[in-house]
């Protein structure tokens, strides 16, 4: 069997810095997390910036390659499949996208920011991604069709809306492509840090055909693994637990920036949709896959 997320990067560190809740706490991220140190000529910004979303004046032009806007509300969002991939394992989540919501929790799509892309594995490949492709085919898989086309629809429809990802942040050393691969880096090296399934199975919660747990208490464990909020979302009758949203603010640019977790759910609580008492079930077997 393939092995799970978890000992994939159990060697990891993390590209968290320590950063203040607003309660005066410290954020402890998880031990096993992953470091993204960008390969490319990205903004270089200061620590000291103010939090997307939570400027206290207007941010000027110059300097939008150091702040997220407007998108600044940054939601990692992960799937919890019902079948068992090839190449993969029961206790895989997977990528669904990364995506820059507006600070009032609506959002923009298919923006001009940054160029549309339509060859997202030729790109990645191009600048010597081979490994990134390699754990985007394990864990951002599309529920149907071809990978590739939702790595395409997720950059063009989000990925575009990230201002810091303007080809004029890179300076004279731009060559295209250098967005989609800071895009794809980024969005991997966070999903690196949120091993859902561990979150999960240390509170108790684990795959069940028949089992139900309480919204509460699985909101609860994700919440503390993540140290922020977690939108859930559910198939079914609402009782089939299907989806986590993991929300963040950023000090600094995508690329190089702190991904804060956020201490309110602001208006994207209003996606949950799960019923008070869920399932989660366990991954089956395609016939005849192998796996």
């Amino acid at each position: 069997m393939a092995p799970s997320l978890r000992s994939l990067v159990s060697q990891a560190t993390s590209f968290f810095s320590q950063v203040p809740l607003f309660g005066g706490d410290s954020f402890q991220p998880p031990s096993d997390v992953s470091f993204y140190d960008p390969l490319t000529s990205g903004p270089s910004c200061p620590r000291e910036g103010p939090m997307s979303c939570h400027n206290s004046t207007p941010i000027a032009d110059p300097e939008s390659c150091c702040f997220v806007y407007p998108g600044g509300r940054i939601l990692l969002t992960q799937f919890w499949d019902q079948q068992i991939h090839a190449g993969g394992a029961e206790e895989d989540w997977t990528l669904h996208g990364l995506w820059p919501d507006l600070c009032d929790g609506t959002y923009d799509q298919f923006c001009n920011m940054t160029p549309q892309y339509h060859n997202i594995t030729a790109v990645l490949e191009q600048h010597g991604q081979h490994e990134l492709v390699r754990f985007m085919d394990r864990y951002w898989l599309a529920s149907s069709g071809p990978n590739s086309r939702l790595w395409e629809h997720e950059f063009n429809k989000h990925g575009t809306c990230i201002n810091t990802l303007a080809p004029a942040c890179y300076g004279e050393s731009h060559t295209p492509g250098l967005e989609v691969v800071d895009y794809f880096q980024r969005a991997a090296a966070l999903f690196r840090t949120l091993d859902t399934y561990h979150a999960l199975q240390q509170a108790g919660i684990v795959p069940h055909p028949r089992k139900h747990y309480p919204l509460v208490d699985v909101k609860k464990a994700l919440e503390k693994y993540s140290g922020g909020k977690v939108v859930l979302r559910c198939g079914g009758r609402r009782d089939v637990l299907h989806e986590a949203w993991y929300v963040y603010f950023i000090r600094g640019s995508l690329q190089t920036g702190d991904f804060i977790p956020a201490q309110d759910s602001g208006k994207e609580a209003d996606a949950g949709n799960c019923a008070p008492w869920i399932k989660y079930l366990p991954k089956w077997h395609p016939r005849g896959a192998d796996l």
